[in-house]
């Protein structure tokens, strides 16, 4: 069943625990992500970026999610994830789509301000959830979402405060280290950052670059006030190179043996993130 984050998150806030948003972009990511909600029997967000509408539109998206969902019990979220074009903002709450990211984060911090409650009147007013971004993660190794000048800026914890008194966010993604694909050496992730924001602000937090970072620092961002982590990276890489491994064998697999190959290489990462996050 479809809902939008806040019918999942307030519960991952009072329980301390984590939901995961995985990257969907074509029929196989998004069978896999289902099917491992439904194999852990635990909610889930589908994230689709505005980068990929080249695989697919907005309807097609919430189509094919709706009626692969039709027969999982528990609350799934079909989120637009890192927009920062406002017109695909409301093509995605056009669309079914359940949440909505507006990423105002390269902006001045004003207009960013500004936007982000354009958006926050819209999306309340269709019941659709709103998460935003304060601050900016660097881009790792195979980083798609992010761009190689990117560079970190943590969030700072009182502007976080005025923030979502100003805009009236359901979510905010914060800065504290983590990066877009793979870390390029030892992770520096700032949880005393984290928990300053946390004293300061009272909705979910959402990490996003868990790809590659360490579970023990996952565990103790969940213990410190994120709600929903983000995971990209890790899954596309895993399953690409499962991929090459399969095709590099004598074996010649039909095209309709590998995209069922590719839910499963899907799954088995999806699976081992839920388990961490629970």
């Amino acid at each position: 069943m479809l809902v939008n984050m806040n019918e999942i998150l307030h519960y991952a806030k009072l329980r301390n625990y984590a939901i995961g948003s995985f990257n969907i972009y074509s029929y196989e990511t998004i069978k896999g992500v289902l099917d491992s909600a439904k194999l852990q029997n635990t909610p889930v967000i589908l994230a689709f970026g505005e980068k990929y509408l080249k695989n697919m539109d907005f309807e097609l998206v919430h189509g094919l999610v709706k009626t692969l969902s039709t027969d999982i019990e528990v609350p799934v979220v079909l989120h637009l994830d890192h927009c920062s074009n406002l017109g695909n903002v409301y093509k995605a709450i056009k669309a079914g789509f359940t949440s909505v990211m507006y990423d105002g984060s390269s902006l001045p911090y004003v207009q960013n301000v500004a936007n982000t409650l354009k958006v926050v009147e819209v999306a309340h007013s269709c019941n659709v959830s709103v998460e935003a971004e304060l601050g900016s993660l660097a881009a790792g190794v195979n980083s798609y979402e992010g761009n190689l000048i990117d560079e970190e800026v943590y969030t700072n914890p009182l502007q976080a405060k005025d923030f979502v008194q100003k805009t009236g966010v359901n979510v905010l993604a914060v800065s504290i280290g983590t990066v877009h694909g793979m870390y390029k050496g030892v992770p520096n992730i700032r949880l005393d950052i984290l928990k300053k924001i946390a004293q300061q602000v009272d909705i979910p937090l959402a990490l996003h670059g868990g790809s590659g970072t360490p579970e023990d620092v996952i565990r103790n961002c969940i213990q410190n006030g994120i709600c929903k982590v983000n995971v990209n990276t890790e899954v596309s890489s895993y399953t690409v190179d499962k991929m090459k491994e399969l095709l590099n064998e004598e074996t010649r697999y039909h095209l309709s043996q590998i995209s069922l190959m590719q839910i499963t290489y899907v799954k088995e990462v999806v699976c081992k993130y839920m388990k961490l996050f629970k």
